[in-house]
């Protein structure tokens, strides 16, 4: 079992930026790769990017490419996201989640943390 907490989430205005954090407990963190999505009420849940758990890789959504930036701590079994030049339409609830090396989809969510752009 992993338990994911995120943290960093809060009110900031167009342009501005915020840190989001996902520690993770439990299991080997290194042996998983960690992603990030982002929904608002009434829409599906969206990519926003991940990190592999070997290369340390990382890939994003294009709504986000050029501005959110993934990296991981596996000395602190942590992963952060860095997001610069905030929209409004980047308000949503973030979510952390983990995928073991030999799933094909995440095995475990955090409870999300709220991102509220203001305009």
């Amino acid at each position: 079992q992993v338990l994911l907490v995120e943290s960093g989430g809060g009110l900031v205005q167009t342009g501005g930026s915020l840190r989001l954090s996902c520690a993770a407990s439990g299991r080997t963190f290194s042996s998983y790769t960690m992603g990030w999505f982002r929904q608002t009420p009434g829409k599906q849940r969206e990519f926003v990017g991940l990190i592999t758990w070997n290369t340390g890789n990382t890939y994003y959504g294009d709504s986000v490419k050029g501005r959110f930036t993934i990296s991981r701590d596996n000395a602190k079994s942590t992963v952060y996201l860095e997001m610069n030049s905030l929209k409004p339409e980047d308000t949503a609830i973030y979510y952390c989640a983990a995928r073991f090396f030999r799933s094909d989809d995440y095995d475990y969510w955090g409870q999300g943390t709220q991102v509220t752009v203001s305009s």
